[in-house]
């Protein structure tokens, strides 16, 4: 089969990695990006649509939508019409969208043209989202007969909604996130793609104080004001020193994470993130929430599971017992191998789409 995902961002490595997979499974498989992730992430077919640039599409956001739609927390999304579809939240953001979509169709036009977008037998969005706002391709290529997929990967179902004229015409819906099973009715969850390959196991701990690491793309998203507090608290009576990554490129901050002895992913309601699976990729014990619909489920899991109330006293076993570290460094690896294999994730989302 001939494949392309589309995506605004390589968001977090993920779109990269289903496209990867897919290839390993002897698809013809692209990726074709609106705008490069200022992580660092590895790009395909990047269009640079000056328009969709992150940095500007945010300072966009800030000016226009209001402040309690761009808050990120750890609680699930609130009450409300399921799926929730996007909408401007002014007029004037919908003329802007709108002009944006304008300037930006004829580069698009162009590069479906010169890299023959047209042709392909798949479209799986990676965030459910088209080349435009108000896309007008996606549409027109289902109605001739192309399987269109959506995959869902955290805020874009969670805060934006699905995008009108995309989700009604889609073939299947898919998710990375176990809270989307509940925030649209016939979406199916599937585990991130994680390739361990790429991510040596670190031979041994450190050597005096135990290195506590945290790596929140959003501190309010990831509930790091606890976390921090937490390991402050523990810093006085045992040692360990608490290693803080953010704003660094990804290859920067997983340097860091490889120096780390212990993982903390995030608090709240969401479940674990792709932090957590770097960590157990490298053999390192992670303490993190757990979705209640994986719980439901009866998936187990190597993580120590935390929460407001129990995160010093988790960490305070979890840093005296350097056996239970070891153990659970080991499960983590073994069981990120079997549970987030990208190619079983790319099966199973052929499986629900009906794609041979």
């Amino acid at each position: 089969m001939r494949i392309l995902h589309i995506a605004p961002l390589n968001t977090a490595g993920v779109p990269i990695a289903l496209v990867k997979a897919e290839r390993a499974l002897g698809h013809d498989s692209r990726l074709v990006t609106l705008a490069r992730d200022p992580r660092g992430y590895p790009e395909d077919l990047c269009l640079d649509l000056p328009l969709s640039d992150p940095v500007l599409a945010g300072m966009f956001k800030r000016a226009l939508c209001p402040r309690r739609s761009l808050a990120q927390d750890t609680a699930l999304a609130k009450p409300g019409p399921r799926p929730l579809r996007w909408r401007p939240a002014q007029p004037l953001a919908a003329a802007l969208f709108r002009l944006r979509d304008k300037l930006q169709r004829p580069l698009v036009e162009q590069a479906i043209r010169r890299d023959r977008l047209d042709e392909f037998d798949v479209y799986q969005l990676d965030g459910g989202h088209g080349f435009l706002k108000y896309d007008p391709f996606i549409p027109a290529w289902h109605a001739r007969g192309k399987k269109v997929v959506c995959c869902y990967l955290g805020s874009d179902l969670r805060r934006r909604g699905v995008m009108p004229g995309i989700d009604e015409i889609a073939d299947r819906s898919v998710t990375v996130e176990w809270d989307h099973l509940d925030l649209h009715s016939t979406i199916q969850h599937v585990f991130f793609p994680f390739d361990c390959s790429a991510f040596p196991v670190r031979a041994r701990e450190n050597s005096g104080k135990l290195r506590i690491g945290h790596s929140p793309s959003s501190r309010a998203a990831k509930g790091s004001d606890a976390i921090i507090a937490a390991v402050r608290v523990l810093e006085k009576t045992h040692p360990v020193e608490l290693v803080l990554i953010e704003n660094l490129p990804h290859a920067d901050a997983l340097a860091v994470k490889a120096t780390c002895d212990i993982g903390v992913d995030q608090i709240g309601d969401l479940g674990y993130g792709i932090s957590a699976l770097e960590w157990l990729a490298m053999g390192v014990p992670v303490a993190t929430c757990v979705a209640a619909n994986m719980r439901k489920a009866g998936i187990g899991h190597p993580f120590v599971e935390i929460d407001r109330d129990s995160i010093v006293p988790q960490l305070a076993t979890l840093i005296t017992d350097q056996a239970l570290r070891q153990r659970l460094g080991a499960e983590g690896r073994a069981w990120l191998e079997r549970t987030h294999d990208a190619q079983a994730t790319v099966r199973r989302i052929h499986q629900l789409a009906g794609i041979k």
